[in-house]
């Protein structure tokens, strides 16, 4: 079982990298949060693999962090939860904002994410409550202070206006450490995305 790749990045296209061990390429699929981690290719990268093995097919999941593998190992033995769902999951939350999110049962935060319904978001929440990773539980009970509130609010409004999530994360924390109302860190958000 391959459980960790150290090589070359040789192609990079969204959600899949072909990365290059040593002459041998490993087509690897990846979240959202891993490959805009990444440099292009042609550079270093290390990556936690699981190794997925079904009657028809050999598939690898790249992680940068253990954090991530672990929460995908989770997510995939949760019944009606493969492995292109929890892929989708870790693409559309961060790692510790899922973790939080199950923590406090907050199915509406799960239900954002594309692809996860209600009924999922529940058993998700339900099924990982009491297996998350031990290191976050303390500070993913942290309560949210009014910036968090603000920050979702603005994400949420770049969501509804056809941005995607990772870019509209990428952009917030700078465009929310001016402070100001909602319309103002939307404005500063939207700037930094038309550039």
């Amino acid at each position: 079982m391959i459980s960790c790749l150290r090589g070359r990045i040789l192609e990079k296209h969204p959600q899949r990298l072909i990365v290059d061990v040593n002459g041998v390429g490993y087509d690897v699929q990846v979240p959202l949060s891993t490959f805009y981690n990444l440099g292009d290719a042609g550079t270093d990268v290390t990556l936690r693999v699981h190794t997925h093995v079904r009657e028809d097919a050999l598939a690898l999941f790249g992680f940068l962090t253990p954090l991530e593998l672990e929460l995908f190992e989770r997510l995939i033995s949760i019944n009606g939860v493969g492995p292109k769902l929890a892929l989708a999951v870790l693409s559309g939350i961060d790692s510790a904002d899922l973790v939080r999110a199950v923590r406090l049962q907050d199915v509406a935060r799960l239900t954002t994410i594309p692809g996860v319904g209600r009924k999922t978001a529940e058993r998700i929440a339900l099924e990982l409550k009491d297996r998350l990773p031990k290191g976050l539980q303390a500070d993913a009970t942290k309560p949210r202070t009014p910036q968090d509130e603000l920050k979702d609010d603005v994400i949420s409004a770049l969501l509804n206006l056809g941005y995607q999530r990772t870019a509209a994360e990428q952009v917030i924390e700078k465009a929310a450490a001016d402070g100001g109302s909602i319309q103002d860190v939307l404005k500063r958000a939207l700037r930094a995305l038309a550039k």
